[in-house]
Order: C-alpha cells, then sequence, then structure tokens
C-alpha cells in the first residue's frame, strides 16, 4: 500500500526544517552565520563582483574592463539561478546593486562612485533604524514577528487557497431563506444573533495581531529594540569608514572595506540579533496571538 505525501505539506515541512537565511535566521533555534548569508554560493554571489572590480582596477589601473567584468559575474550569477530554477533574491540584488554603481561610475568618470550607492542605501536605512527607535516601533520587531507567525507572502497565498470554496459549491445569491420565527424557534434575522454568535463572530483570525500584539510584551520591546540597534550601529560603522575614503578617491581602500564591513559584518549582527531576540521567541513566545481573545 503506498503512502500518498502532500506536496504542500512536504514544503512546509522543508521550509520549518531547513536553515533560516537573513532576518529568518534570527528565528530559528540554531544559528549558522553560513545559511544566515545564503550558503557558499549566496556568500560567493554577494562578494565577487566587489572582489573583482578591485582586483582588476588595481591591477590595470582602468575603469571599463573591471566595471564590465563586475556586471558580468553578477549576471553570470544571476543566470545561473534563472537557469536552475532557484531563488533569485541574492543573486539578483547583488545584480541591481552591480548595474548601478557601474553606470554611476561610467557616466562620471569616477572609479570611486561604483560604491556610492552602498552609501546612499546604508544612509537610507539608518535614518529609517533610528526613526523606528524614536517612535517606538523597533523595525525589527515588525520583520521578525512577521517571519516567527508565519505571516510571509507564501503563508497569505496558501491561506487564500484554503479560503476558497470548493470546486462546484454554487455562490451565494444574496438573500438567505427566511426563518419561521416562534416561540420555540428563535429568529435568524440579521442583527438578532445570540451571545454566543456575537464571541463566535469576534473570534474571526486578525491577520495583523501578530505584528503588533508583540508591543504588550516589555521583554520583546526591549529585545527588538536592542537588535534594532545592532542594525543601526552596522550602517553607522559602514558610513564612518568608507564616506571619508570616497571623498578622499581612494578606490582600492574603500573597496577593500566596502567588501569586509559587508557581508562579514552582515553575519556578525545578525548572530547578535539571535542572541538577543531568541530568548524571547522561546518557549511558545513565538507565536503572537493572531486571534482576538474571547472578552
Amino acid at each position: 500500500m503506498t503512502h500518498r505525501t502532500d506536496p504542500r505539506s512536504s514544503a512546509e515541512h522543508d521550509q520549518s526544517t531547513s536553515p533560516g537565511r537573513g532576518l529568518a535566521a534570527v528565528t530559528g533555534d540554531d544559528f549558522s552565520p553560513l545559511a544566515a548569508v545564503g550558503g557558499v554560493r549566496g556568500l560567493v554571489e554577494s562578494v565577487a563582483p566587489g572582489v573583482v572590480f578591485v582586483v582588476l582596477f588595481v591591477v590595470l589601473q582602468d575603469l571599463m574592463v573591471p566595471l564590465v567584468a563586475s556586471v558580468a559575474v553578477a549576471v553570470l550569477a544571476t543566470v545561473a539561478r534563472l537557469v536552475q530554477r532557484t531563488p533569485l533574491t541574492t543573486a539578483l540584488g547583488g545584480l541591481v546593486g552591480v548595474v548601478i554603481g557601474a553606470v554611476w561610475a561610467w557616466r562620471t568618470g569616477d572609479a570611486e562612485n561604483v560604491f556610492v550607492w552602498a552609501l546612499w542605501t546604508n544612509a537610507a536605512y539608518l535614518v529609517v533604524m533610528l526613526a523606528s527607535i524614536l517612535v517606538r516601533w523597533p523595525v525589527i520587531g515588525l520583520f521578525v514577528e512577521a517571519l516567527a507567525t508565519g505571516f510571509t507572502p507564501e503563508q497569505v497565498r496558501r491561506s487564500g487557497q484554503d479560503a476558497e470554496p470548493p470546486s462546484g459549491t454554487e455562490p451565494s445569491s444574496g438573500t438567505e431563506p427566511v426563518s419561521e420565527a416562534g416561540p420555540d424557534r428563535p429568529s435568524t434575522a440579521p442583527g438578532a444573533g445570540t451571545d454566543e454568535e456575537g464571541r463566535e463572530a469576534d473570534d474571526e483570525p486578525n491577520p495583523l495581531a501578530a505584528l503588533t500584539a508583540w508591543r504588550q510584551d516589555p521583554a520583546k520591546v526591549r529585545a527588538y529594540t536592542t537588535a534594532t540597534w545592532l542594525w543601526v550601529g552596522m550602517f553607522a560603522l559602514r558610513l564612518a569608514v568608507k564616506t571619508p575614503l570616497y571623498f578622499a578617491g581612494t578606490v582600492a581602500w574603500l573597496g577593500t572595506f566596502h567588501l569586509l564591513l559587508g557581508v562579514p559584518l552582515f553575519a556578525l549582527v545578525l548572530f547578535g540579533c539571535w542572541l538577543v531576540i531568541r530568548p524571547v521567541l522561546s518557549g511558545g513566545a513565538a507565536a503572537s496571538p493572531g486571534r482576538r481573545r474571547r472578552r
């Protein structure tokens, strides 16, 4: 007798047991720095274009060849993922950044402008993170709670599919049969529901509750605020080190620190977030309530 496995449940199991990538890594029971940055392949895709540009520029002291080579490496990584039908997030994100930097450097003729896009994005992230802390809505809390409670695009899509009526079911005509009211049969007219029905209606799922309920937990607010400060520190450090090098036009040093303060520092910050956040997510605290409580 063969046992048929539901593909959707298998995919959910694989997703739950596979190591997390990016912020998803901080919601796991264990932390793997390599898995957090996308594994060996993700690491190579992130650093290869920058390494190629810096090495060729230092050797050739020319702009066009390093630009073309770095863009070619990013394009190759993206095409390889398209052919293999694997997730494009890392490769495509790297390709966009490389192309913007290359175009900027080509238009201005200044090699240091390859890295100016990264400076602008880091400054923007820094402002957003600081603002979220000041208004007491640490943005890392929103992302982590969304990941921890399954409020992701894939989960929303699956929930929508589950909510669809079975095939062959006739849609409601908009009119309900009127029941005969009597002493033994309470009226079922709209607005005449019992208290039990009212309580059942109040128990309907609220998909946004999981994204905000954590703000009632002081421990979570402190943890997410601390984690957001770690990201603020990362962006501030990058800007403090690379901005003077950018204005000085020292491309070799700028490219070197761009790499050193890129993926390695990113993995370190994720590890720090995991240490801070994991205690408040353990013991069932990871799942914020997605339903309204009965009164």
